[in-house]
């Protein structure tokens, strides 16, 4: 790794990772980290690494912190951290998935979640919202439900204007910027995933996310499994996880623009069970500075 520069970049420090649930003042809606010089067409993004609870919201949840942040892709902006120093940009929101989800569309909502009727331009039927996951999730991760009472449409409102917006306006702007000045942009969206009991004899390291070729370029995605697979890891491609929002809505190759949406498995760097990163962090991070580099450096040309 001596040959790889450090993960920040030096005119752009990184921020310190958001204090425990209920801790501090409230920090802005994202991180946005900019190289000195956007030196290739690629832009990061790490929606779900957010860890900053706001207090009303932990005042309104039943479930303890611990459980609320089972939700988060803990510590992912962490092992992404090297992009700026090898010329791209990486934004972060700061706030948690269970709180305000960016990875949906603005207003995905169970109308059982709140104490009057929902306006009917409202998405009630996704099949997000029907598994309690949508813009403002009714459970957790573990299927147990957030909020000791209903909400009101306001306090989504709220949300999704306050965090929601703010958030796809930086990274809409990010791509917009990237586009007008390669040419193309590919953006890979930077998640993590849980242990999954049906994949237990042969999990994978890393899901890659393209909406089955309708996202990204299949060069561009076979691009980023090869290099992972010469790392040595385990690499499936949209199985279980083929991108959520943000991939398919961002993603248009046809205009020059790709998403891919990248999910890394948390047993290789995390103790999911008490959110605290693992011995194999630090490993992990070199591997995805490496992978950075490798897309850094590489021709992509062909995407426009």
């Amino acid at each position: 790794m001596d040959d790889l520069p450090s993960p920040v970049s030096s005119a752009e420090p990184t921020t310190a990772t958001p204090a425990p649930p209920g801790g501090g003042e409230a920090l802005p809606p994202f991180v946005l980290r900019r190289p000195d010089r956007q030196t290739a067409p690629l832009v990061f993004a790490s929606p779900h690494s957010g860890a900053d609870y706001p207090t009303d919201f932990l005042a309104a949840a039943r479930l303890d912190p611990l459980t609320l942040r089972r939700s988060e892709d803990s510590f992912v902006d962490e092992l992404f951290a090297a992009a700026p120093a090898l010329g791209a940009p990486l934004i972060a929101a700061t706030f948690p998935r269970v709180f305000c989800d960016v990875n949906r569309e603005p207003w995905e909502l169970d109308p059982a979640m709140f104490e009057g009727p929902l306006p009917a331009w409202v998405n009630t039927g996704s099949p997000r919202v029907g598994a309690g996951l949508g813009t403002i999730a009714r459970v957790v991760a573990t299927g147990e439900p957030v909020y000791r009472r209903k909400l009101a449409f306001a306090e989504a409102e709220a949300r999704i204007q306050r965090y929601w917006q703010p958030y796809h306006d930086a990274l809409a702007g990010l791509i917009a910027e990237t586009r007008a000045r390669f040419g193309c942009c590919l953006l890979i969206d930077c998640h993590s995933m849980p242990a999954h009991p049906a994949q237990a004899a042969n999990p994978p390291d890393f899901v890659l996310g393209d909406a089955h070729g309708t996202a990204c370029a299949p060069r561009a995605t076979r691009f980023v499994e090869e290099v992972l697979t010469g790392l040595g890891y385990r690499v499936r491609r949209n199985d279980p996880y083929a991108g959520g929002y943000v991939t398919r809505h961002y993603g248009r190759p046809r205009e020059g623009v790709h998403a891919l949406q990248i999910e890394v498995a948390r047993a290789l760097y995390m103790d999911e069970g008490r959110i605290e990163r693992g011995p194999g962090f630090p490993a992990l991070r070199r591997s995805l500075t490496r992978l950075i580099a490798r897309l850094a450096a590489a021709d992509w040309s062909y995407l426009r």
